[in-house]
């Protein structure tokens, strides 16, 4: 129970703040993290929504040690290790544990197709290999691979792995999961599909990490709690309010711009500034003008 007890809940995938030097903003970090301790949330940084595939290893290294210093071991704090290179995830992971992360993240390589022998021979190398609990982070839309569920229950058993982040849009695949792994407290199923965080957890999920916590963090604790508590009328009202905000930055956009919509409206509240790393690059100032316009009046209609 204390793996659960201490994992649980709501983890929030944090973007990566920069300044205009492309150097991380050390004091958005420290706004962002003080905006999930207020609201019992644990920070996932260097994953997806952190880019955290396109920034190098001295801004991870500058990242990281801004996210641990304003945690102030308040809540656990994740960070990915993803990449092409299972040496370099490794060197990392060694790198980050000495630095105070509490827990590691991995998805597959992106580049070589992959058997399901070849990722499970992945994943077993790298928790072989760090000296911190690992999840393993299923990501089709940036991986391009599905890890089967077969292989995640056969790496589930492994000493060193303690969970698994999904974020695949299966309905039949969530199901599969949840009959899995709802019971095991030695193996936490994580809901990475934000529109079905209140289905994942009233069917047994151990938590979510929704990007759009990084907006509205304490909207998914409200949200976490009222499951907790048995009030589903609560939990689908704030299921529904969540989808509304993630639209303001998702809806007709993929995932790279997204990102740099999603910072748009962060710096609208004051969390952080609009840089993003290559290959994403910010909205022409004529866009932006426009969208933060529209956005102020979703602020509004939305009361945020």
């Amino acid at each position: 129970m204390e793996l659960k007890a201490k994992y649980s809940g709501v983890i929030v995938p944090m973007v990566s703040p920069f300044n205009d030097n492309f150097s991380v903003d050390k004091n958005a970090v420290k706004t962002i993290v003080n905006s999930f301790i207020l609201n019992e949330i644990k920070p996932f940084i260097i994953g997806t929504t952190g880019e955290g595939v396109s920034i190098s290893a001295h801004q991870k290294l500058d990242l990281l040690k801004s996210t641990v210093d304003a945690a102030s071991g308040k809540q656990p704090v994740l960070a990915g290790i993803s990449g092409n290179s299972i040496f370099t995830s490794i060197e990392e992971g060694k790198v980050f544990a000495d630095m105070g992360v509490s827990a590691l993240v991995a998805t597959l390589p992106n580049f070589y197709p992959m058997d399901a022998s070849q990722m499970a021979n992945w994943f077993e190398m790298i928790a072989n290999s760090v000296p911190l609990p690992l999840f393993i982070y299923n990501i089709p839309a940036t991986t391009h691979h599905s890890v089967p569920l077969e292989v995640i229950e056969k790496l589930s058993y492994h000493p060193n792995i303690i969970g698994v982040k999904d974020s695949e849009r299966n309905q039949e695949r969530l199901d599969e999961s949840l009959k899995l792994w709802k019971h095991r407290n030695d193996f936490l199923f994580l809901v990475g599909w934000a529109a079905m965080s209140t289905y994942g957890l009233e069917k047994g999920a151990s938590g979510i990490i929704p990007s759009t916590g990084n907006l509205c963090p304490e909207l998914f604790q409200q949200l976490y709690q009222a499951v907790k508590n048995g009030n589903t009328e609560l939990a689908n009202e704030l299921q529904q309010q969540t989808d509304q905000i993630s639209t303001l930055y998702q809806k007709g956009r993929n995932l790279s711009h997204s990102l740099v919509a999603l910072k748009v409206i962060m710096s609208m509240k004051n969390l952080c500034g609009t840089q993003v790393m290559p290959p994403l690059f910010k909205m022409s100032a004529q866009e932006e003008i426009a969208y933060r316009r529209d956005m102020l009046v979703e602020f509004k209609n939305l009361n945020i």
